[in-house]
Parts: C-alpha cells; sequence; structure tokens
C-alpha cells in the first residue's frame, strides 16, 4: 500500500489531485491539505511514502518542503505538480521523483504515481556478488554497492563497508548486476542509483555524480542523465 499526503493552497487543484489519486488501487491518500504548514506536521508524524505537492503556497512553498524531506534523508518520493517550471532543475538536484506541470491530464499524474509503486516495490535488492581475488572470494550483498569505478585492468567496487578490487571487467559485473538499480553511467563507471545525492556540472557533456555517505565520486553523461530522469525518476 502506497500512503500519499498531498498539499496545495487552492482548494480546485487538491480536489483534482484527490479525485485522481483516490482512483489508483493499492494507494491510501493519509492527508490532503491547502496548508503547507499542516503538511509539514504532517510529514514528521504520519509515515507517506510520497508527497504529491504544489510549488508556491503561503509562508511555506512546496520546494522547501521537498528541501527538508530531503536534507532529513526522509524515505518519502516526492511529485510537484505546479505551474511554475522555474524549479525544475533545482528539484531535480534534491532528487524530486517528478515535476507535473498544471495544466495536465490525469493519466499523465497516474502513471508518475504508479512509477512511484514500482520503485518502491523493486527498492530492497537482494542477492550476492561473488568476487574472487587471488586466493579468497569475497561475498558482497548488492544492496550494499554504491557504484563500480574501472582503472587500468582492475574494477574497484566501493561499498558501504569499505573498497574490493578485481579484475573482471565492467561487462562481465554488469551481467551480474541485472537489477534496474545499477546504471552503466560512463564507459568507466557502474552506479547505484538509491545512492545518488546530486549531480555537479564537469563538462559540457559529463557530469560528477556525489554519493551519500562517500567521499569518491563517479562520473556520468549527460545522455545517460537525461535518461535516468525520464525513466527513474
Amino acid at each position: 500500500m502506497l500512503k500519499v499526503g498531498i498539499v496545495d493552497d487552492r482548494q480546485i487543484d487538491l480536489d483534482k489531485v484527490v479525485g485522481i489519486v483516490s482512483q489508483i488501487d493499492n494507494v491510501e491518500i493519509v492527508f490532503a491539505t491547502t496548508s503547507a504548514e499542516e503538511a509539514y506536521k504532517r510529514i514528521k508524524d504520519e509515515e507517506i511514502m510520497l508527497l504529491v505537492a504544489d510549488i508556491e503556497m503561503p509562508h511555506l512553498s512546496g520546494y522547501e518542503l521537498a528541501d527538508i524531506i530531503h536534507s532529513h534523508a526522509l524515505h518519502i518520493e516526492v511529485i510537484f505538480v505546479t505551474a511554475n517550471s522555474g524549479y525544475a532543475v533545482h528539484a531535480f538536484e534534491i532528487n524530486v521523483h517528478d515535476y507535473i506541470m498544471k495544466p495536465y491530464t490525469k493519466d499523465r499524474l497516474k502513471t508518475s504515481i504508479k512509477r512511484v509503486m514500482e520503485r518502491s516495490g523493486q527498492a530492497e535488492i537482494t542477492g550476492r556478488l561473488y568476487i574472487k581475488q587471488k586466493n579468497n572470494i569475497h561475498i558482497i550483498q548488492k544492496k550494499d554497492i554504491i557504484f563500480i569505478e574501472r582503472t587500468g585492468r582492475s574494477s574497484t567496487i566501493f561499498t558501504k563497508n569499505g573498497t574490493i578490487k578485481t579484475y573482471q571487467t565492467l561487462k562481465e559485473l554488469e551481467g551480474e548486476l541485472r537489477e534496474r538499480d545499477f546504471l552503466r553511467s560512463h564507459r568507466s563507471f557502474i552506479i547505484n542509483i538509491h545512492y545518488i545525492q546530486n549531480f555537479e556540472l564537469y563538462a559540457k557533456n559529463s557530469f560528477v555524480v556525489n554519493f551519500d555517505g562517500l567521499d569518491e565520486t563517479a562520473m556520468i553523461t549527460k545522455d545517460m542523465v537525461d535518461y535516468l530522469q525520464e525513466n527513474y525518476f
């Protein structure tokens, strides 16, 4: 069951979102309010998995709500439904799931919410990776892999618990990491999308990827950022 909170300061717009969301199976509307301050209180007190929010609201904006969710590492997806296109770039920087411009069709919002449901169903990566290293075999939980980098003749696997080097190629490792959560972001990198913190422009067609809880960085091409935004967020 996907638990959803909804906030829009215009009652007519709020009613539209509520009407659409209530038609989706396996979705529970935990709260729907015209007050961003009320939404903030409910976010702290209630266990929701998705917030559907307008951006420009009195006193507290939807962007500020999303920034609070991001900065406190709350496991809440955010969909903006707004008439203002000016926050789109900043929204992606704080990992907003989607940015829907008003006016919109009910299918547009339904499709976005169903993507959230698919992601939540696949959020827990299972399985292990077996890495041979001289006379040793390392067993790595796939969910602990943050990214993999190819340098020279070896690959370095960065995990929550440290790094492991292997002579397996990225192509070989990619074949063992068939989960949707892993993305070949660059010819030298495979990244786990769940650990992405943000992207920083590096060159015209590439970005640096920063990860939660890790100083090391990876690279991603502009084409793959576009693909990631279209198919994952």
